[in-house]
Formats: C-alpha cells, sequence, structure tokens
C-alpha cells in the first residue's frame, strides 16, 4: 500500500514548478558542503534547458516523510555518512517509487557512502555508467562523459548508477566534483569554462530524473 501512495505521489511529475532538496544525513559528514551549488544548478537548468524549477532548494532528512516532497536528492560532502533503518527504509521506497538521487563525492566520502549504498539495496549492484548512456547527451553532449572538475587524486571522474527498469533511480559520481563546479564562481575560482562544464552536466542529470 505504501508502495502504491509513493508511486501516485511521483506520477505525472514534470520538470515545471518542482522543488529540489539538499539530502541531510548522519554520521558527521558535511552534508551542507557546497551551499550555493544546487541553488545556481536550478538558476542555470531554468534558463537554458526550459525548466521553471523553485529557486530556493530545500533540506530534508531521509526519516522525514516530507522526503516524499522532493523528487529529486542532491548529497554530497567529504566524511562519514550513517543511515539508520527508517533512513534506508524510506529512501529505499521514496527510490523505487519514482525519486531520484544523485550522491557527488566531494573528495573522501566513497569509502563511506559504498558500504550505506549497499545497505540500502542489497540486491543491486552499483555499475559503471558507459560514455554512451543518455544521461551524457540528453541535452548536452559529453562524448567521453563525466567531466573532470577538481583534481582530487588525479583519476579520471566516473559515474556510477542503481538502476530499476533500466533507469538510473540513484547516480554516483566520483573524481568530478561536480558540485564544486556548481558554486559560486568566488568560492573556487574555477575557470567560466570548467564551471560551465559542470553545469551543463549537472543540467543533464536533472533532465534526465525527470523526463527519461
Amino acid at each position: 500500500k505504501f508502495f502504491i501512495l509513493f508511486s501516485l505521489l511521483f506520477y505525472g511529475l514534470t520538470i515545471q514548478g518542482q522543488q529540489l532538496a539538499v539530502l541531510k544525513y548522519d554520521g558527521g559528514g558535511d552534508w551542507y558542503s557546497n551551499p550555493t551549488a544546487l541553488k545556481n544548478l536550478i538558476q542555470f537548468s531554468n534558463k537554458n534547458i526550459n525548466t521553471s524549477i523553485e529557486l530556493q532548494p530545500s533540506v530534508v532528512h531521509p526519516e522525514d516523510p516530507a522526503l516524499f516532497s522532493y523528487p529529486f536528492l542532491h548529497m554530497t560532502g567529504h566524511g562519514n555518512v550513517m543511515f539508520s533503518n527508517e533512513a534506508l527504509k524510506n529512501l529505499k521506497t521514496y527510490l523505487l517509487s519514482g525519486g531520484f538521487l544523485h550522491i557527488d563525492d566531494n573528495y573522501g566520502m566513497k569509502s563511506y557512502i559504498l558500504p550505506q549504498i549497499k545497505k540500502l539495496f542489497p540486491n543491486k549492484k552499483l555499475k559503471e555508467i558507459s560514455n554512451d548512456h543518455p544521461i551524457f547527451s540528453i541535452h548536452y553532449k559529453f562524448p567521453n562523459g563525466l567531466p573532470k572538475i577538481h583534481e582530487h587524486d588525479g583519476l579520471p571522474p566516473q559515474a556510477f548508477g542503481l538502476f530499476q527498469d533500466n533507469k538510473i533511480i540513484l547516480l554516483f559520481t566520483f573524481e568530478s566534483d561536480l558540485g564544486d563546479g556548481w558554486e559560486d564562481s568566488a568560492v573556487h575560482n574555477d575557470p567560466e569554462d570548467v564551471r560551465l562544464k559542470a553545469l551543463k552536466m549537472g543540467a543533464n542529470i536533472i533532465k534526465y530524473a525527470f523526463e527519461f
């Protein structure tokens, strides 16, 4: 019954008139990293891919029933991540009911988030997303896949997904740091062409989450 209820909640949602949210989590990690990022991405998307998303994103904890009010969640940070059993239950229902979670490693998050993802879906496996996947071409073209925004360990950027019915429901981006590229330009002093790559990729993610 709960699954049907939340499926109906997401049924028919469009990319217009929605509010996105940052996911607040427990464990001591800095979920509040990149405070200007999501707002800037929304502003860019509204201007360039014809969305009309509310400019100010919200903040939601996975145990909060309000979770189901947000069709798109963004999660980031550098440190530890912990989900309670209630949080895992809500997140799983949320994702299987049409919600979308983007987890962007802000450097140092991977070793903490991967065990939590495994708890979330023990029977699913994160799969690396190939460069020819629609998420890299749904609006802006990224023939080489995920763009590199910050160097971190100098490793190539990678995008991984959990899939349901051939659609990505959880996207994990690693060694890219899209969120830093979405921040106000004065925060990291990234070149404008680098910031533009990050924003374009972010717009693709939003468009994919709503339309694919």
